[in-house]
């Protein structure tokens, strides 16, 4: 009967791993429908940024509005020259006080020092409150239960070939006993296949009601003016850039720097 206990492994390791992604994707559900039950967001070009690439989408965003005012050179060789440092905002002073004192910095350090400011933690904060963004727990363990849920399904794998192949006597045949652990493969495969549908839809930054605001929002940003520029950028990143010289800046890297 050794095939039993481990049968109850199987089990075991099935019915946690299921139990801990049912509860994370039923806390990520009810989140979304508070988040549907609050008032309308009309989404800002920073909080569109946010919920489409994350912090490092706002500091392009940033970038690419002020190159646009001509408040800030952005040359091809992919270094960034402040022309006028009053940042109108706290982006923009993010932006501004990451190039420096000396008014000219390689591009690159830049974007990773606006993205790690606090007006994008803040932005951040705001959003995750709204039920627009994903809080980073609920991303982390929703990801988590995932992977446990996988991890389960080849432990039971492994538990029913080493009951098929222990020479231990059994009153079963071993087609049954394959047939009792293909119970709880079954149970994983369908808590997967089930995640596959429901949590696919997950973004890394934006939560369903954020997306379907990214949507509406993406319907108007095919014209020319450039307030629909600017929301094509944070919707799509730097690819959405027209500019040949302006999207070549942010793809040069200094020689010189090392982060």
């Amino acid at each position: 009967m050794f095939w039993v206990l481990l049968l109850l492994l199987a089990w075991a390791a099935a019915g946690t791993s299921c139990t801990r992604l049912c509860l994370a994707a039923v806390r990520t559900a009810a989140a979304d429908a508070d988040a549907a039950a609050g008032r309308r967001h009309d989404l800002t070009l920073y909080e569109a940024a946010f919920l489409s690439g994350g912090p490092r989408r706002v500091a392009d965003l940033t970038l690419v509005s002020m190159a646009r005012q001509h408040r800030l050179l952005l040359a091809h060789t992919g270094w960034a020259t402040v022309v006028d440092p009053r940042g109108r905002d706290e982006m923009e002073r993010s932006v501004i006080g990451a190039i420096g004192p000396e008014g000219q910095s390689p591009i690159a350090p830049v974007r990773d020092a606006a993205a790690a400011a606090d007006a994008v933690g803040s932005l951040a904060d705001r959003l995750v409150s709204a039920g627009l963004a994903v809080p980073l727990g609920s991303r982390t363990s929703v990801g988590a239960a995932v992977r446990q849920v996988r991890l389960a399904a080849v432990a039971v794998l492994a538990l029913g070939a080493a009951a098929l192949l222990t020479p231990a006597p059994s009153e079963l045949p071993p087609n049954l006993v394959a047939l009792w652990f293909a119970l709880p493969l079954t149970l994983t495969l369908s808590c997967l296949a089930i995640a596959r549908i429901e949590v696919h839809p997950y973004s890394h930054w934006a939560s369903p009601a954020g997306q379907r605001l990214l949507g509406a929002l993406a319907l108007h940003a095919g014209s020319a003016d450039d307030r629909t520029y600017l929301t094509s950028v944070a919707v799509r990143g730097v690819r959405a850039i027209g500019e040949p010289d302006l999207r070549a800046a942010f793809g040069r890297r200094d020689p010189y720097w090392r982060h």
